[in-house]
């Protein structure tokens, strides 16, 4: 009998990506969780009982829940998967699909394009050589950032600002923290030390990733005066 791993196994060190996420049967949603927990794919079958690696990073991509994305709803409630699957991606981004003549007849050019002469148009820009990226990269990995104990203090107390906000604001909460919220600031900010190739990570990282979270979580209205209040302020 052959034991072989499936894609989150094989993409061990790597990057797993899955689209239409949203559809994704409800025993594979169950198995997800221990990967994007654990790192590990536990596998009982046939009298083989064994534990493989999938140390992946997963890139997920899905649709609202209704076809087209409500504005009024939160991104939980568009999205319509389980809240304990949700809270274990570091990042969620929202694409909309918004109506701009601009941009649709952008969009049509390509598109039109792309069916006559079977290749993209020409960019605008030089784009960067997939070797150098590749280079950046590996060298970057080979950094591993710590959080100096200066900052511990600033990370927990925006944690907890977090979560004071979301009691505070009660059904009209956009979102929910958990720990795994902490986990993911931590995972972010030693991500961005990487990219700078630094050994520590910097105030700035902190500041960078609090700002991404409350920017999630606030209003176009009232985000500069948060951003300003709960990052800056507390960082000064």
């Amino acid at each position: 009998m052959i034991l072989e791993g499936g894609a989150l196994v094989l993409a061990d060190n790597g990057i797993c990506c899955i689209d239409e996420f949203d559809k994704m049967d409800e025993s594979d949603r169950t198995a997800i969780h221990e990967v994007m927990e654990q790192q590990t794919v536990s596998i009982a079958k046939a009298g083989i009982t064994t534990t493989l690696n999938a140390r992946t990073a997963v890139l997920a991509a899905a649709n609202p829940a209704y076809g087209r994305y409500n504005v009024s709803a939160t991104p939980q409630e568009n999205i319509n998967l389980p809240a304990a699957l949700l809270s274990r991606f570091d990042l969620m981004w929202l694409i909309l699909d918004t109506a701009s003549a601009e941009s649709d007849i952008a969009l049509a050019h390509h598109v039109l394009h792309v069916h006559r002469e079977g290749r993209p148009p020409d960019l605008a820009f030089t784009p960067i050589v997939s070797v150098e990226l590749r280079a950046f990269i590996a060298h970057a990995r080979t950094f591993q950032p710590h959080v100096p104990v200066e900052l511990s203090n600033y990370i927990a107390s925006a944690y907890a600002e977090m979560r004071q906000d979301e009691i505070d604001a009660g059904e009209k909460a956009m979102g929910y923290t958990t720990a795994r919220t902490l986990l993911s600031i931590l995972r972010l900010s030693e991500a961005l030390a990487r990219l700078r190739w630094a050994d520590q990570v910097s105030g700035d990282d902190c500041i960078y990733i609090a700002c991404h979270y409350y920017l999630l979580k606030g209003t176009a209205i009232n985000v500069s005066a948060l951003i300003y209040d709960k990052v800056i302020g507390t960082m000064e």
